[in-house]
């Protein structure tokens, strides 16, 4: 008798994979189909999901890389994990945890690094801050060097900003500059495509003069003039044409001139609480892209309970981004008041509010100020949030009032936004992404 091993189709362990088993088969018969793992495979398999608490039960000793890794999760999953760091990096045991000193972190990231990918890891040093309180060790310059750096570390350095020792702080710079470059190769030329050419047809005009027509544009509106010529007689058949004609151009269509002058304003108005942290990185980048845009007039405004001027830091995000005080309470009426206070041109002005919304000012006035822009041409946009993330958590009243003050509410990715901006500027129909979060 040879024993072989077979593949359950039906069966799957915990990893999502298809589970394997052994058999004996009897000399002569049919082989199975396809191999299969021993059962010690899936018995390693279930200890790794379910950690080191199990591993009496399964009775599957990890060893090698296995046994790192799951150290490494351990570490930040395991028992002890939710209270305060204090104890070993061991493997096994309910007493979790990375240590409280900067040097045992930093070799923790490394050893996460290693065993996972980036995305796995950026969320593992997320779960890291919030479980166990790390944020405070990321003011040593030691453990900012070992982090992968994204958006939402950015966040928390900012936070953390007027907490931050001086020797600390070049290298937080240093973190926070690479990921807003990276943002800037993602963002900036799709931006540029999408506004500069809502920019070029708003700028049109109907009585230009013959060079600056434009003649694509022209044939099409005026396709309805076509007027057949005739031919030669007997040629082309009855009525002697050929299927050439002529258009007759009643309406002509041309470029816009050039100007020195910006075309339209924008006003970034930008919630600072602490729960709006991706925005914040976000719409900072953006910024910088707008005003890069000669076209374009860009504003930036940042509030908590007072208001901040960044408009002269936007040729450069990182300083935008230290600029902004991650934290605070919120006074949306008065970062208004000072927007609509900058407003010149009404009818050629978009302001973008991204905020939660949960004001603690005077709601009546803030909506009043909404209304009153709205009536002067103002363009509002209601941003809840500017990020990859999920719905967002928001005032739901004062989201369903701007609504009816014809200013929807909604979330928006970044990927979304110079859509939503060159909706804006030509006056359309706003892309919102899911009518359920439209108030």
């Amino acid at each position: 008798m040879t024993t072989t091993t077979t593949t359950d189709p039906g069966a799957t362990d915990p990893t999502g994979e298809t589970m394997e088993r052994t058999t004996a088969q009897a000399p002569g018969t049919a082989r199975p189909a396809a191999p299969q793992a021993p059962d010690a495979e899936r018995l390693r398999r279930w200890r790794m999901v379910l950690g080191a608490d199990s591993a009496d039960s399964t009775g599957c000793t990890l060893t090698g890389q296995d046994a790192a890794m799951d150290g490494a999760l351990n570490a930040l999953y395991g028992g002890g994990a939710g209270k305060k760091p204090g104890g070993g990096r061991g493997a096994g045991g309910r007493s979790a945890g990375l240590g409280a000193s900067a040097p045992s972190v930093a070799r923790w990231l490394g050893d996460i690094r290693t065993y996972f990918p980036s995305s796995v890891v950026q969320v593992m040093q997320r779960d890291a801050i919030d479980r166990l309180g790390l944020a405070a060790l990321l003011l040593e310059p030691e453990m900012l060097e070992a982090v992968e750096a994204d958006v939402h570390l950015v966040g928390t350095l900012l936070s953390l900003n007027k907490a931050m020792p001086e020797t600390t702080k070049e290298t937080a710079r240093a973190v926070v500059r690479k990921v807003v470059e990276d943002l800037e190769k993602r963002l900036e030329s799709r931006t540029r495509a999408t506004l500069t050419g809502a920019l070029d047809r708003s700028a049109r005009i109907s009585r230009p003069r013959h060079r600056d027509i434009d003649w694509n544009r022209t044939i099409r509106a005026n396709l309805k003039n076509y007027l057949p010529v005739p031919g030669p007689a007997g040629a082309g058949g009855v009525g002697g044409t050929e299927g050439r004609g002529t258009i007759v151009p009643e309406r002509l269509i041309g470029y816009g001139r050039a100007s020195r002058s910006a075309k339209k304003d924008v006003v970034l108005c930008i919630d600072q609480s602490g729960s709006m942290a991706a925005s914040v990185v976000y719409a900072s980048v953006f910024g910088a892209v707008l005003a890069s845009m000669r076209t374009l007039s860009t504003r930036l405004v940042v509030f908590d309970t007072a208001v901040a001027d960044l408009t002269d830091q936007l040729d450069d995000p990182v300083d935008v981004l230290f600029g902004t005080q991650l934290g605070g309470g919120t006074d949306i009426n008065r970062a208004l008041a000072y927007c609509q206070s900058k407003i010149t041109r009404p009818a050629d002005t978009v302001v973008v509010l991204i905020s939660d919304l949960y004001e603690g000012g005077i709601r009546d006035e803030m909506l009043k100020r909404v209304a009153a822009m709205k009536a002067s041409g103002v363009q509002f946009v209601t941003l809840l949030a500017l990020s990859d993330e999920g719905a967002p958590a928001y005032d739901h009243e004062h989201a369903a009032a701007l609504g009816a003050l014809g200013a929807p509410a909604f979330a928006c990715t970044p990927d979304l936004f110079p859509d939503v901006m060159a909706a804006a500027i030509e006056k359309r129909p706003l892309p919102i992404p899911d009518k359920e979060t439209q108030q």
